[in-house]
């Protein structure tokens, strides 16, 4: 599970400094090189994050805080390095948070503003709304349960 370690307003700060795409790029292989490993078990079709080139993997738990806002907490790899970073970013902006902080976050808008959108193909582009949309659709089933 994605512990915090590094939280999102660190990794924007931290892409400001970058003017590069290069250095960019670097840095985003490095955040997907910080994910905890996601378990052989959970590498299974189940888990994988339909409409993404690349094979992605993303597991969800759901704690209850008691007061109808659960927590969710997200593993998951990928087989690529780029797409294995932004797996660590969208995890960066939403592992451990409340399911409605979830839902009122736009993560395309922080995709915008990293400067991820025009330097990454289409494809992984589309990927990660993919991501996205699993995220927001876990944090709906977790409000409505």
């Amino acid at each position: 599970m994605w512990d915090r370690s590094l939280d999102i307003q660190e990794i924007i700060e931290n892409f400001a400094l970058l003017d590069e795409w290069d250095d960019r790029y670097r840095y985003l292989i490095e955040l997907g090189r910080a994910l905890p490993p996601l378990p052989d078990a959970d590498h299974i079709e189940a888990n994988k994050v339909q409409g993404c080139a690349s094979q992605v993997w993303m597991t969800t738990s759901v704690a209850p805080d008691g007061g109808g806002n659960p927590v969710l907490t997200f593993a998951g790899d990928s087989d690529a390095h780029i797409v294995k970073g932004l797996v660590a970013v969208l995890f960066a902006l939403n592992s451990g948070r409340h399911a409605r902080e979830i839902l009122d976050t736009d993560a395309i808008a922080l995709f915008e503003r990293l400067g991820l959108r025009e330097h990454l193909t289409p494809q992984r582009s589309n990927g990660f709304r993919s991501m996205v949309d699993r995220i927001r659709r876990d944090a709906q089933a977790a409000l409505a349960a």
